[in-house]
């Protein structure tokens, strides 16, 4: 016994799609590809955000941090997956596996409350324009961001030991393509139950209470825009909160899926590609709604590749 928790001390073994060589060769070339364009949609987003000084707003200013934390969040995993996928060695560390699993947490916690923090900008803005300035300073966005890391990594530091220090006896093969908390609840040789409740009850507070609040908002800023007069007003406004929507409808589609519920419930096959879509899609998809429904930063786009003149005659 002491030798096998040793063993599984030492590592985990990934099988991910290990089932399937063919898909594993068909996956490598589409996530390498989609992380490829992921790092480069975000990374534009960011640069965008921080060198036009058209874009120095609130808004931008969180969205830069969700483009920051969609890179941070795909590269915790997804490198790791390709190594897996191009080869037979399907190891990790248990300190990589430790690390991997803190982040995969600790970002996915920080993320939703963003999204939360996002749509109260909305709503200062369009509820209460005259006010937005005062609501919205510098001071108080850096403020709001600190408290969505804060309690991100403390939601990170009390799941990720709870998951890790569940006896295993001896077995280490994880059933997924990353050391992802269901997948390891699911090698646990003792009753989970308990587990399995504190972490719904942890998961109530980081993941459906903002989700809650966005809901809430959203139906603020929905009366407040049908009671706007002029059509392009109401249209602005839709369309500036409708790529938000859009994201959260993503993000939280996935997560509610798959943390929700007990470890045990869903298909496991069905849970990975879930966790892929939210791991490598979502983060892809985000910088493409944004610029392709939002005229300031497609304007902004145009300003640095083109220089403000450029555009003017365009």
């Amino acid at each position: 016994m002491n030798g096998a928790n040793g063993s599984t001390q030492n590592h985990f073994i990934l099988l991910g799609f290990s089932h399937n060589p063919y898909l594993e060769r068909t996956l490598f070339v589409v996530i390498l590809i989609a992380y490829l364009l992921t790092l480069v949609g975000n990374t534009t987003i960011i640069l965008v955000s921080r060198l036009d000084p058209h874009l120095h707003t609130p808004m931008y200013f969180f969205l830069t941090h969700l483009s920051f934390l969609d890179l941070s969040f795909t590269t915790s995993s997804i490198p790791q997956l390709l190594y897996n996928l191009n080869g037979h060695d399907k190891t990790i560390s248990y300190t990589g596996c430790a690390i991997q699993l803190f982040l995969f947490l600790g970002l996915g916690g920080v993320e939703c409350l963003l999204l939360a923090v996002m749509a109260y900008d909305r709503f200062a803005a369009i509820c209460r324009p005259l006010h937005y300035t005062v609501i919205m300073s510098p001071r108080h966005c850096w403020g709001l961001v600190s408290v969505a890391w804060g309690c991100g990594v403390a939601n990170s530091l009390i799941m990720s030991p709870v998951t890790l220090h569940l006896p295993r006896c001896g077995h280490h093969q994880v059933d997924h393509f990353l050391c992802e908390m269901p997948a390891l609840i699911r090698i646990a040789c003792v009753n989970t139950a308990a587990v399995e409740g504190t972490i719904f009850v942890l998961a109530v507070g980081i993941v459906l209470s903002p989700l809650v609040f966005i809901l809430v908002s959203y139906g603020y800023i929905v009366r407040a825009v049908l009671q706007i007069r002029s059509a392009s007003g109401r249209q602005k406004a839709f369309n500036t909160c409708g790529s938000h929507l859009t994201v959260v409808s993503l993000f939280y589609g996935n997560i509610i899926y798959m943390y929700m519920q007990p470890g045990n419930s869903s298909s496991q096959d069905q849970g990975k590609f879930l966790t892929l879509f939210y791991n490598i899609v979502t983060p892809l998809l985000n910088p493409l709604i944004y610029t392709l429904r939002n005229k300031e930063v497609k304007g902004a786009l145009s300003r640095l590749l083109w220089g403000d003149r450029e555009v003017r005659k365009k």
